[in-house]
């Protein structure tokens, strides 16, 4: 299955000159851990909870820091004509739970590790992602 068939296709997003304040609202509002940042469709970066949290309020910034001084830009996606195999297997290699679906540089959906769990054809590989995904770090010394 292609992620076209499974992604979510409305998307909330951010802009880069967007307050973290108005990512972590967005976030609250739908219960997730990240948005995407985009300058109208083109996609430029995703901002986490954690870059809220590290790159932040660690920081010492402040609920008005812009998104653009925090998120990360090296943004990880997909392709609508990806198969959800690929996806679960590229999010299991970079550890993350939700994957932006870009085509022509623009944001046309999102996947996360629960799209893909309930196609039952992807259950095992959405397993596995998670399982890799949840793997403890090692504390910084």
């Amino acid at each position: 299955m292609q992620l076209r068939d499974i992604m979510t296709n409305n998307v909330q997003t951010v802009n880069p000159n967007s307050s973290v304040k108005d990512a972590a609202t967005i976030m609250k509002n739908l219960n997730v851990g990240s948005v995407p940042v985009c300058e109208g469709k083109r996609a430029v970066g995703i901002i986490t909870d954690r870059d809220i949290a590290i790159r932040n309020v660690a920081n010492n910034g402040d609920s008005n820091t812009p998104v653009t001084q925090v998120m990360s830009k090296n943004m990880i996606y997909g392709q609508p004509d990806m198969s959800d195999q690929e996806a679960a297997t590229l999010m299991a290699e970079k550890q993350i739970r939700r994957l932006p679906v870009v085509e022509n540089d623009n944001l046309v959906g999102i996947v996360s590790l629960g799209d893909l769990a309930v196609n039952s054809r992807s259950d095992m590989e959405a397993g596995e992602a998670l399982s890799t995904i949840s793997k403890p770090s090692k504390p910084a010394k």
